[in-house]
């Protein structure tokens, strides 16, 4: 049996046996010249358990990845900022009202964050009288929900004199830009089908 593992933790492994650069993980001594090695793909992030003999070893580019602490400093804050940003919601519930440009009403307020915000899945209908505010109401769950990413995409349905305006606020407001479907509601069961349809 080998006094002495050849492989260690940390370092990542290239060559024929794998389809991607893999990185050390565990490694066991098996029988005499056999390595048990936990190995995880860089890229793939999947785990797997290989055996591994010395010839196998000789065959593999072995990189020692050691630490250094002379990166730009720049990219780093820039990177933590943006994490911090996207997980902002978990520690302000009213992230997006901090990062929009409007002053809401308190039956607005009430009405994203205590009703619409609180479900599981969010359908609602918004209808009010005309001037009650529903293109805020509107805009700020649209932002909260692409804060969580919980909206892929985002269909507004209004008059088509609306539209316009719709548009400018929403863009104004909360730097949404909306584009304009000019396909009538008769035809988009032909265009998207029509289960499609039903499940908007």
């Amino acid at each position: 049996m080998s006094e002495k593992q050849p492989l260690s933790e940390g370092q990542i492994l290239t060559g024929p046996l794998f389809d991607e650069p893999m990185r050390v993980e565990t490694i066991r001594t098996g029988s005499a010249e056999v390595w048990v090695v936990g190995l995880v793909g860089v890229q793939s992030e999947r785990f797997r358990n290989v055996t591994l003999n010395s010839q196998y070893i000789s065959d593999l580019s072995i990189l020692d990845v050691k630490k250094s602490f002379n990166g730009d400093g720049r990219l780093l804050r820039l990177g933590i900022q943006a994490y911090a940003l996207g997980i902002a919601y978990e520690f302000d519930p009213y992230f997006g009202l901090s990062i929009s440009r409007v002053d809401l009403l308190p039956h607005q307020l009430e009405a994203v964050y205590d009703y619409l915000l609180k479900l599981a899945r969010v359908r609602f209908l918004l209808a009010d009288d005309a001037g009650a505010g529903k293109t805020i109401m509107a805009g700020l769950l649209i932002r909260e929900l692409k804060l969580r990413g919980l909206a892929e995409r985002i269909l507004i349905v209004c008059p088509a004199n609306l539209t316009f305006q719709w548009q400018r606020e929403l863009k104004e407001k909360f730097d949404e830009v909306v584009k304009k479907n000019q396909t009538p509601v008769r035809n988009a069961s032909e265009r998207y089908g029509a289960k499609s349809c039903r499940n908007l």
